[in-house]
């Protein structure tokens, strides 16, 4: 696991009222979110940059509107649907 540091200013912490934990936990979470829609980055790798379980950043994902299912056209996603 690679680590890496950023420097941010203590006013930002004050004026957002997060605390070093809180602003940690969201940096983390827009990488992962940033990854796997930027960089097409898989579920379980992002998720563990989150620092949540996989089911966890799903729902995440579900809640900034990002869905993990992608298909380029309608009949790719009705002959999966009827897979199910």
């Amino acid at each position: 696991m690679c680590q890496l540091d950023i420097n941010i200013p203590e006013e930002v912490l004050y004026d957002t009222k997060m605390s070093r934990d809180e602003a940690k936990n969201y940096i983390k979470r827009l990488v992962a979110l940033d990854f796997y829609t930027t960089n097409g980055v898989s579920i379980g790798y992002c998720a563990q940059i989150a620092d949540m379980s996989e089911e966890d950043f799903i729902k995440y994902l579900g809640e900034h509107k990002i869905s993990i299912f992608n298909y380029s056209n309608q009949s790719d996603f009705i002959t999966e649907l009827n897979n199910a």
